[in-house]
């Protein structure tokens, strides 16, 4: 529920917006950690890093100015993979900080890192591996981008990959591969 109430906070929010970001710029989140945020270790729960990095991304997409164009086209937003590292945990009733920015992207997939910061330090690191869907087939990336080029009225920046991000597209194709395998 407590996710929901904050996704409509983000949507009355989306009309503050008095300058929109570039595709190389983080965007930012700011939140607390409830109680009801919290597991029997009285720390933030592993499923809500997940909920809020979903906020973050569609927030990310608001402060581009995107997101009304992405649900016009009817094209959705689906994660294909993602991965989080925890670092240290984030206690009841602290503030963070969500940053997230775009990556790089290939052909088909967009690539997000999300950090959460409290203090100047990191607490947890997620990569999101996703996709842009419209009636059930692949938005290729290069329109993804065009539209975004005549919408900002500038070119797409070329992004390169942190070599993090190009070891984990390694690790998921193995992984693929080792499943077509075992199949």
């Amino acid at each position: 529920m407590n996710l929901y109430l904050r996704l409509l906070l983000l949507i009355a929010r989306i009309r503050t917006i008095k300058q929109f970001i570039t595709l190389e710029q983080a965007s930012h989140m700011h939140f607390r950690v409830w109680p009801h945020d919290c597991d029997i270790n009285l720390h933030l729960t592993n499923s809500r890093y997940l909920g809020m990095m979903d906020l973050g991304r569609t927030w990310m997409l608001a402060e581009m100015g995107q997101l009304s164009s992405v649900v016009k086209r009817g094209w959705k937003v689906i994660m294909n993979a993602q991965e989080i590292s925890y670092i240290r945990e984030l206690s009841p009733f602290q503030k963070f900080t969500l940053e997230t920015r775009m990556v790089g992207w290939d052909e088909k997939y967009f690539y997000v890192e999300q950090r959460f910061v409290s203090g100047g330090k990191l607490y947890a690191i997620a990569h999101v591996r996703g996709l842009f869907i419209h009636k059930r087939k692949a938005v290729a990336m290069g329109e993804v981008l065009d539209h975004l080029e005549q919408s900002q009225g500038s070119q797409s920046p070329r992004i390169n990959q942190p070599p993090q991000i190009i070891a984990w597209k390694q690790l998921l194709e193995q992984k693929k591969q080792a499943s077509l395998q075992q199949a």
